[in-house]
Order: C-alpha cells, then structure tokens, then sequence
C-alpha cells in the first residue's frame, strides 16, 4: 500500500539559511536610479533638508521608499524588504527615520514639493535622450493625458470627503505621457484634492496641465508638438481657452458633454456625411461612424480653430443607452484644433486616450489604492514617492526591455521579473547575483541589467 504524500513535494523548512537575496530582480531599479542619474538629482534637491552629522541622506531615504513602493508596498513600513537586502540596496533607514522625514517634507509644504519634481524633470529628460528612437517623443511630438481617480479612505484622514460616486475619499487629477502602443506610460504630474472635488473644475485641469508640462522639456512645454487629451471633464470654456491662449498654442484631443445644442446638430448630419470609423489597428470597424459638426452649433464663444467630431456606433450588448444617444447608437463627441487629417484617425487618436486607464490601474497597483498617511501634507509627499516608484517601472521597461515585455505592467514586472531570487557571490571586491537558469524569465532580466551596464553614466 503507498502512502498517501499530496499533490506537492513536501519540503522541510528552516530560518538560518544565507547568501540568498530575496527581491533580487529589483536590482534592474536600482541600476536605473544609478544610469539616470536620479540618486544624485533627489539627493541634490533635499540636500536643505538634511541635517548636520545625520546618517542617512534624505535623497536616499525617499529614493528607498519609492523602490520600496515600486515592489509593491503600500506604506512607509515596507521599506524593511530593503532594509533585509543591504548588499543590493545599501542601508536603508529605520521607520521612526523614515516617518520623521516625510513629516519634515510636510512640513516645508510647497517648497519640499517643488524640489522633488524639479528633480525628476531634470532625470526625465536625460532619461528621454538614453531612449533615443524608444522614447515618448521620438517623433518630435508628446501625448499627455489627464484623468481623474478615486482614492478610497477608510478613516477620517484630512480632506477626505464622499465622492460623487458615493464612496469616501479623495479625488486626485493625475496626467501621464503616453508611450504609444510600443510601451506603456509615465507619470507627470498628480494634483491631490478633496473627495468632492468637481470632475469639470477648470482651475484643476489647469494646474495639473501646469504641473505636467513642467516635468517635459522645454521646448516641450509650449506649441502645437504637445497634444492634452482628456474625457468630457475637460471639456470647458475656461480650460480650452487656457490651452488656446497666444504663446501657448498647446494641441488638444478633449472630450465634450453631448448637450441638446449638439444633439440637435447631429439629427442634421446627412447619411452620407458619416464615414467609418476605425478600430484599434487603424481598420475599419463595421457599426461605428464619425462625422464634423463644426459648422453646426454657434462656436463664436470658442477658441478659434476648434473643432468638434462626433461619433455614433452600436453599443455592446446590454449597454445601457443615453437621452441623448440617437435611434439605438451611441454618440460621444470630442472637440480638436489639429487642422486637416481623416476624421476617423484624428477619433482613432482621442479614443486611445482610454490607454491612460491602464496607467491609473498601474498606479493603483503603486501605492494608490489608499492614501496611507492622515494630513493632507503628507500624503501629497507620499503620492510623490507613487510618481518616483511609477517613474522607474517606466524609464527601467523604455531603457532595458524590448518588445512585449516592454509593455508588461506593474504586477507583471514585480511576478516575473523583481521577485526572483538569486544566489549572492562575493568574488575579491565583487559582488555576483546569480538568478536560478529555470526561472522563466532569468533571460530577460540579465538581458535588460545588461542593457542598463551599456548605457552611459551621468555626467
């Protein structure tokens, strides 16, 4: 009779094991802070802050909290994954250190938050010429898209308030620089507000605009080579005349509220006016159709040059239809000021906006699901430290990973690729990770670390 042993090997457990390093493919975040130059720039723009005779820098410290969140911790205290490993990330500060800096940032307020993203600004644009033809704005041009998210609270932290989703929160405005599809999306900007902050406020929309347009080059910052996308909460007098303004000249993609005064005009639109719409590949797509309202409703209150493209298309099965949706088809409507172009490429192009969705997931994933801090201070420093951890998980995949593994999101990158472990080899003054041959992925991460050595060191 065989004895009965389960449907897994059984293993015997102990805890005095060593030259292990668990986390061991993070080191592709640590060799991205070093080829960017991003340790030194932190490390400059909190040097006001760091007191005499102190151990730990403050550039560190914050820099150890944002690997600590691009792992996958959600609070001040997972920074002990690093604190566990520091032949890989050097001595990382106790949590009383940790807690007391972030209180020290709060503190300074406006003054803290302007040196951390002055600083990655200066990286991100050094980070964009290491890309070279894989960077965002390879072609010249750079998408920018803002959207809101909800951020659930469950105590009474300050300034959390119901939402309009009838949740209780806050309600932050983020922005992020799309990739295209060859890639995925980083963060620019992240305007912490009040649960019941309105989805339409303009002055919002402006000052994350402000924000994100900081954190791209300067030549970047103005003209008709960077495009703003939004949904229909940007859609207002006051934030496309912002855009709009002379010595501006910002493009935008922004979607617009389908009102009576616009319905009536797509009642007008001829049958032959519709032409097909396209799918995700640029082909078309049967039961979707766009057409040009622009000559129809009054635009004379308007920035010049807009113009406005609605769409219809059959909705999916069991969608549920709109007042103002037209004989069973679904209407959107978006308004632009890119002169020229298919009507169906210039939709195709807002649709895709829907690509920012998947950087809010991303971001949840990143220590914003929950705001963990109780004053509205600091948590602004903490939704910081989710742009600097968000900022690795894009410029590590943009410099070191290539085809399909470089649009693999968070969860992803931290299941196959940071997780791993690897046997820790101390050769002369040396130290060697070496990554188990059958783990799955060990190919991918010593091509991507090898990728990191090839690139130059800053200046």
């Amino acid at each position: 009779m065989s004895k009965r042993i389960g449907l897994y090997p059984r293993v015997r457990v102990e805890g005095d094991g060593g030259g292990v390093v668990s986390q061991a493919g993070a080191v592709l975040l640590v060799e991205t802070v070093r080829k960017s130059g991003l340790d030194t720039a932190i490390s400059a723009a909190l040097a006001p802050w760091r007191k005499p005779r102190t151990v730990h820098d403050p550039g560190k410290v914050l820099l150890d909290v944002a690997l600590a969140t691009a792992l996958g911790g959600d609070c001040l205290a997972d920074v002990a994954m690093l604190r566990a490993e520091p032949d890989v990330f050097g001595p990382v500060a106790s949590d009383p250190t940790v807690s007391r800096l972030i209180d020290v940032l709060a503190a300074a307020g406006p003054k803290a938050l302007t040196a951390i993203r002055s600083a990655r600004a200066e990286v991100r644009s050094r980070v964009w010429e290491l890309a070279g033809a894989d960077g965002p704005t390879a072609d010249g041009s750079v998408i920018v898209d803002i959207d809101g998210v909800l951020v659930l609270a469950h105590s009474e932290k300050q300034d959390a308030t119901a939402t309009w989703k009838k949740t209780f929160g806050h309600h932050p405005l983020v922005a992020f620089v799309d990739h295209g599809q060859a890639g995925s999306g980083e963060p620019v900007a992240a305007l912490l507000r009040p649960g019941n902050a309105g989805s339409n406020t303009a002055s919002d929309h402006i000052t994350t605009t402000r924000l994100a347009l900081a954190q791209l080059p300067r030549h970047l910052r103005r003209g008709r080579q960077t495009l703003i996308r939004t949904d229909s909460a940007g859609g207002t007098h006051a934030f496309l005349d912002w855009l709009s303004r002379p010595g501006r000249w910002l493009s935008y993609s922004v979607g617009m509220t389908i009102t009576d005064t616009l319905h009536q005009a797509v009642l007008k639109i001829p049958k032959k006016a519709w032409t097909p719409a396209y799918d995700a590949r640029g082909t078309e797509r049967p039961g979707a159709w766009v057409a040009e309202i622009t000559d129809m409703p009054d635009l004379s209150t308007w920035p010049k040059g807009m113009r406005l493209i609605v769409r219809k298309e059959r909705p999916h099965p069991g969608a549920q239809l709109r007042f103002t949706d037209l004989d069973g088809l679904r209407l959107t409507c978006f308004a632009t000021n890119t002169k020229g172009g298919q009507l169906a490429d210039l939709e195709l192009r807002h649709r895709r906006r829907a690509r920012c969705e998947d950087r809010i997931r991303g971001a949840r994933d990143t220590g914003l699901r929950n705001l963990p801090l109780h004053d509205m201070a600091q948590n602004r420093i903490w939704l910081e430290i989710v742009l600097l951890a968000l900022d690795l998980l894009a410029w590590m995949p943009m410099l070191a990973l290539t085809a399909d593994t470089r649009r693999w999101e968070p969860k992803k990158l931290r299941l196959r690729l940071f997780s791993a472990a690897a046997q820790l080899v101390n050769t002369g003054r040396r130290h060697w990770l070496r990554f188990p041959a059958r783990w799955p992925w060990t190919d991918v991460i010593t091509h991507a670390i090898n990728r990191l050595y090839i690139l130059p060191n800053p200046g």
